[in-house]
Formats: C-alpha cells, structure tokens, sequence
C-alpha cells in the first residue's frame, strides 16, 4: 500500500492517473462515469475517520485534507485512511469542517472527470450516512449514529443532500439519494440499493438480498 496525503485529490495530474487506473479496472467508459465510481469509495473512506471516531468515542478526528492520509493500493483501490490530528468541537462544527473538505474535493473530481458536484455531493451524503451507521452498528448504538449524522449534515449545510434510512424489519439500512455509476462502467446490473430503478424494484430487490 502507497500512503497519499488527501491533498493530491486538488492535484489534476493525479486524479489524472487515478482514472487512468479505474479504466484499467473497469473498463472503458466514459470518465464522468470513472470519475463517479472513483469519488463512490473515494468519499466512503475520506469521511471514515472522523465519523467513526466520534460514534466509538465521543471525540472526532480532524477531517480536514491537509490532515487525512489516503492508503490506496497499487491497482488504485482505496483501501483505508486515518487523520493526524484530533478535532475540538462537537458534531455539528465536525460538519462544517468536513464540509470545507468535500468541498474542495469536489470541486476538483468534478473538473476532472465531469461529473456534475451536485451528484458527487449526493454520493458523499450516502459515504456519511453509510459510515456512520457501520460504527454505530459496531458499536451497538446506533442511535448515536443516527445523532451524528443529523448534526453534520447540519453542520455541512443545504450543499449535502439530507442523509435518509429505512427499516426492513429490525435492519436498517441507508436510503441512497446517489448512484455509483457501476453498472455503467461494468455492463453489470445496478446495485439493489440502487435509487435509479421503481422504487418497487428496489425494495423486492433489496428484500431479497437481505434474505
């Protein structure tokens, strides 16, 4: 694993190279669509660390690029990442500093694939969301996730689509407002979570899924 500092995502000739590797991955379509898939596990694992540290232990990490080192394997895969500095404020200024981060991120995967920030924004409310409530979940308190998530989105503001769930029985699970694009890439079926299909499709689908 190669360690990047978050700060290479406002580099043009290194998300450059990171396309480069998603068309050797996933073939070769269009880079608004490379990009999309690229920012969808990019995103997940950027606001990670933050979220989970205040959902285990109360006390959030800084979110801020300049303080977030990405591990990303050598085919491109993002694999994991952590902050160097702790954060002194509670969940809704964690937002407003992350939203300062997303951002600046955006900003850049957009003008370097294409795509629209509005989705990438979207994409980055389900990366919280779905974030949040893995730690909680882990932790068994997913109450606390649920807090969390509430008072960064307000702390980020109207930029960032409002964070949704839904219950299938006793899983709750998050309620996507964005799409990956990979079945785009890929030639594959959309993901059952997928928002882009009936909303009856999805449900039959995700029911099945979760068995």
């Amino acid at each position: 694993m190669t360690g990047f500092s978050a700060t290479s995502i406002l580099d043009p000739a290194w998300l450059a190279e990171r396309l480069r590797l998603a068309r050797a991955l996933y073939g070769p379509a269009p880079e608004r669509v490379l990009g999309t898939v690229w920012w969808y596990s990019t995103s997940s694992v950027l606001v990670a660390p933050p979220l989970e540290a205040l959902v285990h232990t109360g006390r959030a990490v800084d979110p801020a690029l300049d303080a977030v080192t990405l591990e990303i394997h050598p085919d491109g895969r993002l694999v994991d990442a952590h902050s160097s500095r702790p954060f002194d404020g509670d969940a809704q200024e964690l937002g407003r500093a992350m939203g300062a981060a997303l951002q600046e991120a955006v900003a850049a995967v957009s003008s370097a694939c294409g795509a629209g920030e509005r989705a990438l924004w979207a994409i980055a409310t389900d990366s919280i969301a779905n974030r949040a409530l893995w730690a909680g979940q882990a932790a068994r308190n997913t109450g606390r996730a649920l807090a969390v998530v509430d008072a960064v989105a307000d702390g980020i503001g109207p930029v960032l689509p409002r964070p949704r769930f839904e219950r299938y029985g006793e899983r709750l699970l998050v309620r996507r407002v964005s799409c990956c694009l990979i079945d785009k890439a890929t030639g594959q079926p959309k993901c059952a979570s997928c928002p882009n299909q009936h909303p009856d499709e999805r449900v039959r689908r995700i029911r099945s899924a979760l068995g």
